[in-house]
């Protein structure tokens, strides 16, 4: 009964998702509206759309559970750090002057702003081939966390192939309604999508709550647990936890990695005007705060909840925390309150999804493959090969994520942050400090690509086996996980911010004409209302 009603509320969701799609396709007629909207897009659809495709399946499913069963109540340090970091000063720090430069040098992706920044063409060429390769993890790890949650919601563990049915299913319809509307598409959905979400979540966590007698009900049972790296009593409960320094290294890579991946800084490029940068601002900082809030605090209670054997993957007979959150919803809320999570973690994803591919996609076709072209490639063409690209990606995240299942090797957190330790790692340091300082050389920004990409891949074949026939084992018992790819992800955002800089006092400048052409979009007068600016013959 409750399965046939959580496959009619999809089917509405899908009839909804498809019809914005098609209604969007006007908008997507060439290149401009198809990858950023004609940079007309206003504060609601855009806050929206930066915080539906930051938070998806992967940290409701994925982190939340992950983190909450590792850390307890201290998870929510990594909420509150993407609130305030990944979207406040992110948007503080990144939203007007990104909006104003990418306008100026008429850059449509960021391998693009590269190019145009740095007056290097190889630039584009090699960022485009990073975002291709390492946005695809990303996306698997998304298809994981969604096919996680309606395997078991929809009864689909108990018949042979269920996974690989939901995995299949969530590829064509991303597939279908960013090809028909591009970008449009994608943020009027994530407006849908993110209201679902925030009345979703508050529900959600109500229900959880209420299971175990309320709020400090709750925090008494979780306080029964001890951990294996803490002689503290009740540490899931304490406010660092039992590993503060792994739970920094998760903050830094999912706050601070969200300014350099190329699907979320796209969200600066398309907004409207000064007016929808601040609403913008204020509009996704509340925006995280209940959804990734929300989620880590729900996430907490899972040891409650759930039990190692319960979540154990049937294949590899593996503990799996990507299993966590998925048992722990169906013990805790109603068949309706399940009704109402699938269509939330639908909504996360699909965003995320479509952001994932639409910008992978646009990078190789505008960034790789028509600028290497000898026959100037029409607005018409490039929108086609945009959408051959789509489905390409898609296809290759989907055989990635049924081998992540299959293997129990790639789980959720692992695949996010070997994706999002390469891109920052590589992107966060040359888009940063390219908007604010004109002393960022090119040696500085090929440093930053080779050390981002570098550290992951490095540290992801030393923690999978033997290297050159000899096998290498992380050093144990240290305060801070070295093996872990989240901290290893997080290092390559740091070390490249103190890279570039240094790289950049001794290596050759950039010419001052191409620098000076760069800075001269901060420079264009606008004009501005009295209540905001006083006229200059009025200063005292």
């Amino acid at each position: 009964m409750w399965d046939l009603i959580h496959a009619v509320l999809i089917f509405v969701f899908f009839c909804i998702t498809v019809a914005v799609g098609f209604y969007a396709k006007k908008h997507a007629k060439d290149v401009g509206s198809f990858v950023l909207g004609g940079r007309n897009v206003g504060p609601w659809l855009t806050a929206f759309s930066y915080g539906a495709t930051y938070f998806s399946a992967v940290v409701f499913i994925g982190y939340a559970g992950m983190f909450g069963w590792g850390y307890g109540l201290s998870a929510v340090w990594i909420g509150l750090g993407n609130v305030f970091i990944g979207s406040l000063v992110a948007w503080k720090l990144l939203g007007r002057r990104a909006r104003i430069m990418t306008k100026h040098l008429s850059s449509n992706t960021m391998p693009d702003f590269f190019a145009s920044r740095y007056d290097c063409k190889a630039l584009r060429t090699v960022a485009a081939v990073i975002v291709f390769i390492f946005l695809i993890p990303y996306s698997a790890s998304v298809f994981n966390g969604l096919s996680y949650l309606f395997t078991s919601a929809l009864g689909l563990n108990r018949i042979e192939l269920g996974y690989e049915i939901c995995i299949v299913a969530m590829s064509l319809l991303t597939a279908l309604y960013v090809v028909l509307g591009g970008y449009m598409s994608n943020v009027i959905n994530d407006t849908i999508q993110g209201f679902v979400m925030l009345i979703g979540i508050v529900i959600v966590i109500g229900g959880v709550l209420n299971d175990h007698g309320g709020l400090m009900g709750s925090i008494v049972e979780l306080s029964k647990f001890s951990s294996p790296t803490s002689e503290i009593n009740g540490v899931f409960t304490s406010f660092l936890g039992p590993e503060p320094l792994n739970l920094l290294g998760v903050v830094i890579l999912t706050s601070l990695g969200a300014w350099g991946l190329p699907q979320m800084v796209v969200k600066f490029y398309s907004i409207k005007d000064e007016k929808s940068v601040k609403a913008a601002t204020v509009i996704s900082t509340i925006f995280a705060l209940f959804v990734a809030g929300g989620s880590y605090f729900l996430g907490a209670f899972g040891r409650i909840f759930v039990s190692p054997e319960e979540a154990t993957n049937a294949v590899t007979g593996k503990f799996s925390t990507d299993m966590i959150m998925p048992i722990m919803l169906e013990k805790a809320v109603s068949p309706l309150t399940i009704s109402l999570i699938i269509i939330l973690v639908l909504s996360a994803s699909i965003s995320t999804l479509s952001s994932l591919v639409l910008s992978s996609s646009s990078t190789i076709t505008l960034d790789l493959i028509a600028p290497n072209r000898k026959k100037e490639m029409s607005e018409t063409g490039k929108v086609t090969w945009i959408r051959i690209f789509l489905g390409i990606f898609i296809i290759i995240s989907m055989l990635l994520a049924l081998y992540s299942y299959r293997t129990n090797d790639m789980y959720i957190a692992k695949l996010m942050s070997i994706s999002w330790g390469a891109l920052s790692g590589s992107f966060i340091a040359p888009f940063l400090y390219g908007l604010f300082w004109k002393g960022v050389t090119k040696a500085a920004v090929w440093a930053s690509f080779v050390s981002g990409v570098g550290i992951t891949v490095t540290h992801l074949i030393l923690s999978n086996g033997p290297l050159f026939g000899h096998s290498f084992t992380f050093p144990t018992g240290l305060p801070i996980n070295l093996a872990s790819p989240i901290n290893a992800g997080a290092f390559a955002m740091l070390f490249g911010l103190m890279l570039v800089p240094v790289v950049s006092w001794f290596t050759p400048k950039i010419s001052k004409e191409v620098v000076e052409n760069a800075f001269a979009g901060y420079d264009i007068p606008v004009t501005s209302e009295q209540k905001k600016v006083l006229p200059k013959d009025e200063v005292v």
